[in-house]
């Protein structure tokens, strides 16, 4: 079994900002998709239209573009890492059964897609996490060269891209969507499957970065970012460096720079301040001694799947006419109202997980999830401790180059 890092024969102590930066993602994930609930005519409505182009809320929007949601990213890429660990540490065979478990998520974001959301991200990070499985335990050399020549074909695709909307006066036509009243949910699961190969092409865009990204939350582990230690500080003072010092300057100017630059404000530079967040929250959860906030957050954290969709329901319910129609009521007193829906939402968010927590373990998508998962591996007998995973066990940590 190729693998790169050494794997203690007992279960390693949980990662302690692990739910809380889960937590934050979540939340702020949401801070991004309001503007698109919020919008009057739904999100079909302002994929047509564009963005405001009102100079507070492009501010309030930039601030969460891209970054909670690239910081989910490297997320999901930390728990794949921790998933392989757990296989290599019980002397199971990876990937093994997790292309079973990428399925499920696939199968669940078609569902959110038709159902709830147009933008879903469930299906993209399914794909690429099947792929990345079959990568986290190669060598730092593979790894590494994969990462290099993925991020290069999509930096230059990008880049191109960019250049072509910066040299079309108004940019290329791009066909849109029906235009479907947000008064019939019907119409709107409608609007999704006739125009899913407009609203999924996205996909092209999420997979590749999703997958440098999982891949990237992986080594971070590896190389002991989210540790209590020395070295471990290091790292996160570099990232933050990398992420504050570098990203935030280079994405304040793009946000104004005009809609040419969408792709590179969205999907270029908020991974660079999604690392520079996971430093951050990483080192003040380290040094902070809990608290109720912290475990309000947590809580999030824990259930971040049921909160994800639960974000995307109460928002399609608080804003579209089939609901409250708060979108309609309300669109004069945008971009604050926007803000105050967020809060509202995220206040929902940590009362039912917190509560939900209290009876259960996992949040009640993440059961589904477990118990489909598990329930093939509980009816097959318990596979021995193999000799690679009894030697990685006893190994040190060392790099394959």
């Amino acid at each position: 079994m190729p693998t790169a890092v050494a794997v203690p024969t007992t279960a390693p102590a949980r990662i302690t900002s692990l739910d809380v930066l889960r937590g934050v993602a979540i939340l702020g994930t949401f801070a991004s998709n309001a503007w698109l609930f919020a919008h009057p005519g739904g999100p079909t409505a302002w994929f047509a239209e564009g963005p405001s182009p009102d100079v507070v809320e492009t501010a309030l929007r930039t601030l969460a573009n891209g970054k909670f949601l690239a910081l989910l990213t490297l997320l999901f890429g930390v728990g794949i890492e921790l998933q392989y660990r757990s296989a290599v540490r019980r002397g199971a065979r990876w990937p093994g059964r997790y292309p079973v478990r990428a399925a499920i998520l696939f199968v669940e974001g078609l569902v959110h897609y038709v159902l709830v959301f147009e933008f879903d991200v469930l299906m993209g990070y399914a794909v690429a996490s099947l792929l990345v499985a079959y990568l986290v335990g190669r060598s730092d050399r593979v790894v590494h060269a994969w990462m290099a020549v993925v991020s290069g074909v999509y930096l230059l695709g990008i880049a191109g891209v960019t250049a072509l909307l910066l040299a079309v006066p108004g940019g290329p036509e791009v066909p849109e969507p029906a235009a479907v009243s947000t008064a019939s949910w019907w119409a709107q699961v409608l609007v999704r499957l006739d125009g899913a190969g407009l609203y999924r092409i996205e996909l092209v865009l999420i997979v590749p970065s999703a997958t440098v990204l999982f891949l990237l939350g992986s080594r971070l582990v590896r190389a002991g970012a989210l540790d209590d230690t020395p070295a471990g500080a290091r790292i996160r003072r570099r990232l933050m460096l990398l992420g504050f010092g570098v990203g935030a300057p280079l994405n304040g100017l793009t946000a104004f720079a005009g809609p040419a630059w969408l792709l590179v404000d969205r999907y270029v530079l908020p991974p660079l301040i999604a690392l520079g967040l996971l430093g951050l929250i990483t080192g003040i959860v380290l040094r902070s001694r809990g608290g109720a906030p912290r475990r309000a957050v947590a809580a999030v954290g824990r259930t971040a799947l049921s909160c994800y969709v639960l974000q995307n329901v109460l928002a399609s319910v608080l804003c579209y006419d089939w609901g409250l129609g708060l979108a309609t009521r309300f669109a004069d007193a945008r971009p604050w109202w926007v803000v105050g829906l967020w809060a509202a939402v995220s206040l929902a968010l940590v009362l039912c997980a917190s509560l939900w927590l209290r009876r259960f373990e996992r949040g009640p998508l993440e059961l589904v999830v477990q118990r489909v998962y598990a329930r093939p591996a509980r009816l097959a007998p318990s596979p021995a401790p193999s000799p690679a995973g009894a030697g990685l066990a006893d190994a040190v940590r060392q790099k394959h180059r």
